[in-house]
This record gives structure tokens, C-alpha cells and sequence, in this order.
């Protein structure tokens, strides 16, 4: 199921730590540090950020990935729609029997229903950049207690 993956989180991520490199680029192993995970994983989902214009790569030494576009021109739908594949809320596998009368019309009652959630969801996922992301990251990082005490 679409929904549940990973990926738009992963993508997020990477797009969050690209952004916090100011404009330098990271290799996929760094961000896969930062992430705990599989360097080729990452690979695949900054192949489909780049497919949809949102990163670059740039081959051999010193090469690495760069945002394509300003943090802020980046939203949280942006990432979502580039490594997420069908609709976020599954509907029936199979047709329901039309000799039921909750068969006969929950697909119909369903589908505004789910269709309604999901514009939701893409409009509050628009809402929020990239850059404001960064933001709070930062904000988050200064309210941490130092190590010191």
C-alpha cells in the first residue's frame, strides 16, 4: 500500500539535509548515515527527486546531490508525489457484490470520501517547504541542552 511506505519520509529527509548543506552537495552515503540506512535505498528515492526536478547529480569526484530548486520553492507534496506511486487510501481489490446492499453503493459512498482525504492531505502537505522544515530543525537544535549542563 502506497500510503504506508517510506519513501516520502526518507525523501523528505534528504531534501531537509540538502538544504541544510547550503547549496554544497551530499553523496548518498551521507545522507544514508544520517538516515541509518542502505546507501542504494537512498540512491533510488534522490533518482525519483531528480526525475521530478526538485535534486541534481553530479558524477565522479566531488560529486554528489544538490537541491535543484530554493528550499522554499519545495513543498512537502512536492517530495510525496515524486516517490509515492497510487492513491493513499486503497480501495476495494474486487468489486463488491451488487446482491448486497452495502456492496451495491459503499465503492460510490467511498470514493468521495477517500477522494476528500486525500486533496486534505495534499493541500496541508503544500502548506509546509522544505525551508520551513530547516527552520524548525535549527530552532529544535538550539533548544537542546548542551552536553555540558
Amino acid at each position: 500500500m502506497a500510503g504506508l511506505s517510506s519513501r516520502s519520509a526518507v525523501a523528505i529527509h534528504a531534501l531537509t539535509m540538502l538544504a541544510h548543506r547550503g547549496g554544497g552537495s551530499l553523496t548518498s552515503a551521507e545522507i544514508a548515515d544520517s538516515l541509518a540506512s542502505n546507501p542504494v535505498l537512498v540512491r533510488r528515492i534522490l533518482g525519483r527527486l531528480r526525475d521530478s526536478g526538485l535534486v541534481r547529480s553530479t558524477e565522479g569526484r566531488g560529486g554528489g546531490w544538490s537541491l535543484a530548486r530554493a528550499p522554499r520553492d519545495i513543498t512537502l507534496n512536492d517530495a510525496y508525489t515524486a516517490v509515492e506511486e497510487g492513491r493513499i487510501l486503497s480501495r476495494h481489490a474486487h468489486p463488491p457484490s451488487d446482491a448486497c446492499e452495502v456492496g451495491r453503493n459503499i465503492c460510490d459512498l467511498l470514493e468521495v470520501e477517500f477522494q476528500d482525504a486525500e486533496r486534505a492531505l495534499e493541500e496541508r502537505l503544500s502548506r509546509t517547504t522544505i525551508a520551513h522544515l530547516l527552520r524548525q530543525v535549527r530552532e529544535s537544535e538550539h533548544q537542546l541542552p548542551s552536553a555540558n549542563g
